[in-house]
């Protein structure tokens, strides 16, 4: 889930980059991807602007793109790129194996 302290939290990283090199990387559905070299251009309070080579233009993408990994943003901080959310947090085993005990229970009482 995604709550309005990460999203606040991820503007506030992208404003601090505004002008940086990056990366964006994404999906163009069945399948196909693409990885772009880019620049921050600006940061709105609900989406950010990246400004490609002369001739793609700009694009504008939502927070909540980042935060769905939709795209990712690979941020160039002199030597590497690093990404600017950090990977998701592997969910116990112990937990994902009660989730779907639960949801057979629920699935069994509803026959």
């Amino acid at each position: 889930m995604i709550y309005r302290t990460d999203i606040t939290n991820l503007r506030g990283d992208i404003e601090e980059k505004v002008g940086q090199k990056i990366i964006v990387r994404g999906t163009l559905g069945r399948s196909k991807f693409f990885e772009k070299e880019a620049t921050l251009q600006k940061a709105y309070p609900n989406l950010f602007v990246v400004k490609y080579n002369e001739e793609e233009g700009n694009a504008t993408y939502s927070y909540t793109d980042v935060l769905t990994r939709t795209i990712d943003l690979q941020i160039f901080d002199g030597e590497n790129y690093s990404s600017i959310v950090p990977p998701r947090p592997e969910e116990p085993k112990k937990l994902r194996q009660e989730t779907e005990e639960d949801e057979l229970e629920t699935e069994e009482n509803l026959y």
